[in-house]
């Protein structure tokens, strides 16, 4: 088996999933919702299917779905004005990712990945002959610009972001995407904005895009997940904004590695799009968040911060134990006590260790209520 230099092959996300499986506990490892997706969604799923929706879109993706993407994201507070030439289909956010790394790394050039981040950034920045180079946020998991600045080099070609952020909850604003544009202006350096929760942002905040700000936009690949949205990423459609120069050069290099995403899909999500109220969404998720965050102030964890947005909130154990690391405080949280969770550490290139677990609230409530009073009683 060929095996990415510096990584592992096998993740630890499975890995605690099938332990929570295996032991038979509640598991608020993972961000896959196990509520149903709208009744709605699957009457135009079974609309598509009885239409001539069943070969390639084009490559950009179906015309209709574009359309629909357009008019939604000229409806936000915070309006992203689009024409179709900036907007491609894409099979899901990762293969975006990889692909806009396909499209203009060289070998040998730098990627600043702001950390704790997702599992899949650098081992897509290795494949691409890229190197990774890390940026921790502080421990108030707020961005440091002096750091930042200092991991910029010569040799740095793009900085991956997420906002919401998985797995600290925590968004971009305004202020901090002018702040990255002072430190890159001068310099040719792309923006990769992972924006997948965009739809999750708590408490009055509004969502902020990248794409928004007049000059990181010329620079920027901008991905979004239907998935994430609307509970349907077995669907396997999203989609990333970019420039038309920046687009062409995606789409070059698309057509070679997965020329469309799912069709009958495409068609559905097009028609869902148009009548979805992304307020509904937003709420139900806040009240899992906040059912959440209340029973864990019945047990001895504790919540520093909660979640500005994304699905998932950190939670310091320390008060449970001084000595585990939080990979064995994971494990033995899913094994012993019956509730699964991951480490901090794992969003992390090479830190063994942090105070710190993920728990995942897009789950139904009962689960959530079942989970943590078995933890009430149990810690």
């Amino acid at each position: 088996m060929k095996k990415i230099i510096g990584f592992t092959h096998y993740s630890f996300f499975t890995e605690m999933s099938e332990l929570a499986q295996r032991h038979g506990s509640y598991d608020l490892s993972l961000g896959l919702p196990d509520f149903d997706i709208d009744q709605r969604l699957k009457t135009f799923l079974q609309e598509a299917a009885d239409l001539n929706t069943h070969h390639y879109e084009p490559l950009w993706g179906n015309p209709l779905l574009i359309e629909s993407i357009i008019r939604f994201n000229a409806k936000r507070k915070n309006s992203i004005s689009l024409t179709t030439r900036q907007i491609t289909i894409v099979p899901c956010a990762t293969f975006a990712l990889h692909t806009t790394l396909t499209s203009i790394l060289n070998q040998g050039d730098e990627v600043i990945i702001i950390q704790p981040s997702y599992y899949t950034y650098a081992p897509s920045v290795v494949m691409n002959g890229g190197v990774p180079v890390y940026c921790d946020l502080d421990n108030n998991f707020v961005i440091n610009w002096e750091n930042l600045k200092n991991c910029i080099s010569e040799k740095t070609k793009a900085i991956i972001v997420n906002s919401p952020q998985n797995p600290t909850g925590k968004i971009w604003k305004q202020d901090d995407w002018n702040a990255l544009y002072e430190l890159i202006k001068d310099r040719e350096i792309y923006l990769v904005s992972e924006e997948i929760y965009d739809t999750y942002c708590y408490d009055g905040i509004e969502h902020y895009s990248s794409f928004l700000h007049p000059e990181l936009k010329n620079r920027t690949f901008c991905i979004f997940s239907f998935g994430k949205m609307f509970h349907t990423s077995g669907w396997k459609v999203s989609y990333m904004l970019a420039s038309h120069e920046l687009t062409s050069l995606f789409q070059y290099h698309q057509q070679y590695i997965s020329y469309s995403a799912n069709a009958p899909a495409q068609y559905a999500l097009a028609k869902y799009l148009d009548i979805f109220d992304p307020t509904v969404n937003q709420k139900q998720m806040q009240v899992k968040r906040d059912i959440f965050n209340e029973l864990v102030q019945d047990t001895p964890m504790e919540i520093e911060q909660k979640a500005e947005g994304s699905v998932f909130q950190v939670v310091n154990f320390r008060n449970v134990s001084k000595t585990m690391t939080d990979v064995e405080f994971s494990k033995w949280l899913t094994v012993e006590k019956k509730v699964a969770c991951l480490p901090l550490s794992a969003f992390y290139h090479s830190r063994q260790d942090s105070d710190y677990i993920r728990f995942s609230f897009a789950k139904k409530d009962e689960l959530i209520i079942h989970a943590l009073e078995h933890l009430r009683k149990n810690l």
